[in-house]
């Protein structure tokens, strides 16, 4: 099958990876609108359970992709002052670049061809070239835009800012930091990802934003304002920009995943906010699901398709409800900064509506023991 693939994140990378591996007779071109080595953000995390999809997909690649990665077993909630532990669950983190890197040299050892600093100018064109087109073209995908009447896209932009940095200060845990301060609470989510650096996001809501004057401050100002209210947290340390302007998270659904021969992955499909840590491991389970879908149905694409949305709209909508309602937790939190902090962080870990007081035990008896020692009542279903 001739395939091409527009978009060289981790949804195209991997599911040309997989198809090729599974049959090599395709032809796979990958299209890729950034310089090769250019990325913009930081690390990425995984837990254990999002990584057990790739181990089971292809062990040979998953010991070449966690090779590198840091490790942890627990994460930590910053509240008051107080670091509260909530151990039982693991993190694998990565700096963005390594793991696109991995990716990249996969794809090539298989044969694939991968074109850098190449925009598609004409995709209907490109469509009718091909067997079969990926649109892995992320959150503003030119391919859904091409064909949103067919795709029919929706799109929620959700309220709090956020800027993306980094930093030398090394957060071992993945680290959820909460400060309040005279303009109103700002969030950091940190996470070391590699042996001398840390990604540091800062979320803060609008009013919060505003009355601190970050709507008026460059990005080298709002980096050295953003330090100043975590100084406690990052030491001597200072943060890093790399294109660390003010953004909101934009929530992209899509009511038709296909048209004709061409499908959405990733990003471009459906967006899961980065509160829950899953947008990559969304984007290479469809590209497992795709190309577990092609090598099972060679030659009928629509077979595919159905097989393929059978296996990932669940998942996909179950994720985005999930999201929805961490998003909405964050967006409220300045009502539940009253809370003690093992009250906060138990508030923050059934946050979705999809963990209970029993998955919390098994996770981390210590911690929940503490809260219902503290806590003498009727325990929540």
């Amino acid at each position: 099958m001739k395939i091409a693939v527009v978009g060289g994140g981790p949804a195209g990378l991997y599911f040309s990876l997989l198809a090729k591996k599974r049959d090599p007779r395709h032809e796979i071109r990958v299209i890729e609108q950034n310089p090769a080595g250019a990325t913009y953000g930081w690390g990425v995390v995984f837990s254990d359970v999002g990584l057990a999809f790739l181990r089971e997909a292809d062990p040979e690649f998953f010991a070449a992709f966690t090779a590198g990665h840091e490790r942890c077993d627990y994460m930590e909630i910053v509240h008051r002052d107080t670091r509260v532990q909530v151990h039982g669950n693991h993190f694998s983190r990565t700096a963005r670049i390594d793991m696109l890197a991995v990716l990249q040299r996969a794809c090539e050892e298989q044969g694939i061809r991968v074109e850098y600093s190449t925009r598609v100018e004409d995709i209907e064109r490109l469509r009718s070239e091909v067997d079969l087109l990926v649109g892995a073209d992320g959150g503003n995908s030119a391919v859904r835009r091409h064909y949103a009447e067919f795709f029919r896209p929706k799109f929620e932009k959700r309220r709090n800012k956020f800027a993306w940095y980094g930093t030398h200060q090394r957060f071992h845990p993945v680290s959820l930091i909460f400060r309040e301060t005279k303009y109103g609470v700002f969030i950091a989510h940190s996470y070391q990802y590699s042996p001398d650096l840390s990604t540091f996001l800062v979320e803060v809501d609008p009013e919060t934003w505003a009355r601190a004057g970050l709507d008026r401050m460059t990005e080298d100002e709002s980096r050295r304002f953003c330090a100043d209210v975590f100084r406690k947290d990052l030491g001597s340390n200072e943060l890093l920009t790399n294109r660390s302007l003010w953004f909101e998270a934009n929530i992209v659904s899509n009511e038709s995943w296909t048209h004709r021969n061409v499908v959405l992955l990733g990003d471009a499909l459906r967006t899961v906010h980065f509160s829950l840590g899953s947008g990559t491991r969304m984007a290479m389970q469809d590209a497992i699901a795709l190309s577990d879908a092609l090598a099972t149905h060679p030659g009928d694409l629509q077979a595919t398709f159905s097989a393929f949305e059978e296996a990932r709209r669940p998942a996909s909508r179950s994720f985005q409800g999930a999201a929805a309602r961490s998003l909405d937790w964050y967006e409220t939190v300045a009502s539940r900064m009253d809370l003690d902090p093992l009250s906060f962080t138990y508030d923050y870990m059934r946050r979705t509506g999809q963990v209970t007081h029993e998955d919390l035990r098994k996770r981390d008896p210590i911690f929940t023991a503490a809260w219902d020692a503290a806590h003498p009542q009727p325990i929540p279903a």
